[in-house]
């Protein structure tokens, strides 16, 4: 009976067993192409089949093959050989195709991906031809390992990014601290000194200097990954509350802001949350033109809340929708980037979505949905 034991090696001098990523999606991905190799030996007649990848993070050729082989890394050499010889770019992706081989097996070759001169494959070796649909399953097998590849990349680039983007908040945090710091001494020094009308300026500039404070503390605690405090909070009540912040703006523009009556209690950490809604509110606002409405709208199903916020602007371009969440990518000028980005960033930590399409004709409406 054939030996179903898979044996894993580094395409290096030593074959010393690579790495273990540190994204957990990367972690999954070797067991994953032993299971997907388990597989093939078990449902078809094949004397031995192997994947080749290049890792995600150290960028290394990794296989991952049955131990039918005697000498793995002379199979590998060939087989890499023999696939540069014969690819001539007319290879289709997840297309299963003979190629020759030294020995009688027949040898089966499926591209599962190319780029930049490497590329990721499944090869399979058996005493007999596959039949068509042997092959077309194969091709199904393939798909798999294609979109899981895809997916690990995905999963490590949005790490990097949010390991970028917590290194920046914790870097703007620590800039803005002491000046902060003095702007609320100083306001509190002309509080006690000054009298009516210019008391209340004052006052005003030491409030909103400590909302700051505490939401650059937020902000800070929500890039470490902080844990959230989840207690019941009205929605519309935390809405108001941006609404009063950003009132100067919203009298300049002339718009009006409507939201339903209906109270809307939710299970969240109320200071992420309201940074949330400041940041659409503010986003609409900036995008509304003067005199029209910024209309926001809840709705329940079963156990999930879904609330919606529809401004009269000009909409997104395609590649706004595509790029609106990703840090550092902003369409107002002298923007950070960072609003959208942080607040996707709490409604996945408080197990929700969030998503953005346009209007017909005109405007735009972000969403999102949170557990009830």
């Amino acid at each position: 009976m054939m030996n179903r034991d898979l044996l894993q090696f580094a395409l290096k001098d030593n074959l010393s067993p690579p790495p273990l990523p540190g994204v957990a999606c990367n972690q999954n991905l070797q067991g994953f192409c032993q299971q997907q190799i388990e597989q093939l030996i078990d449902y078809l007649p094949i004397v031995t089949a192997w994947i080749v990848y290049q890792d995600i993070q150290t960028q290394e050729r990794y296989f991952v093959l049955s131990d039918t082989a005697k000498q793995p890394r002379l199979y590998i050499k060939h087989a890499d050989s023999i696939l540069n010889q014969s690819l001539d770019g007319s290879e289709g992706v997840l297309q299963v195709r003979e190629v020759e081989w030294k020995s009688k097996a027949k040898a089966y070759f499926c591209l599962l991906r190319q780029d930049a001169g490497t590329f990721d494959y499944l090869l399979i070796l058996s005493h007999h031809p596959l039949s068509v649909w042997q092959k077309e399953w194969v091709e199904k097998q393939a798909q798999s390992i294609h979109d899981y590849l895809t997916l690990c990349r995905e999963c490590d680039r949005q790490h990097k990014k949010l390991l970028f983007l917590e290194h920046v908040i914790q870097r703007t945090e620590h800039q803005l601290r002491t000046p902060l710091s003095l702007i609320h001494l100083y306001a509190e020094n002309l509080c006690l000194s000054l009298g009516d009308p210019q008391q209340e300026y004052a006052l005003i500039i030491r409030e909103t200097v400590s909302e700051l404070s505490t939401t650059l503390t937020e902000l800070l605690h929500c890039s470490q990954q902080a844990k959230i405090n989840l207690e019941s909070h009205d929605l519309r009540l935390i809405l108001q509350e941006s609404i009063q912040g950003l009132q100067p703006w919203i009298a300049e523009k002339d718009i009006q802001i409507h939201y339903p009556d209906t109270p809307l209690n939710l299970k969240v950490d109320r200071a992420q949350l309201k940074q949330v809604l400041d940041n659409l509110l503010s986003n609409a606002i900036y995008f509304s033109p003067p005199g029209e409405k910024i209309n926001w709208s809840w709705h329940i199903f079963g156990h999930e809340a879904l609330v919606e916020v529809e401004d009269r602007g000009p909409g997104l371009s395609e590649i706004d929708l595509k790029q609106a969440f990703n840090p550092f990518y902003s369409q107002r000028p002298g923007g950070t980037g960072l609003g959208l980005a942080i607040a996707k960033k709490v409604i996945l930590d408080h197990q929700g979505s969030l998503w953005v399409q346009n209007l017909s004709p005109v405007g735009a409406q972000f969403s999102f949905s949170l557990p009830r």
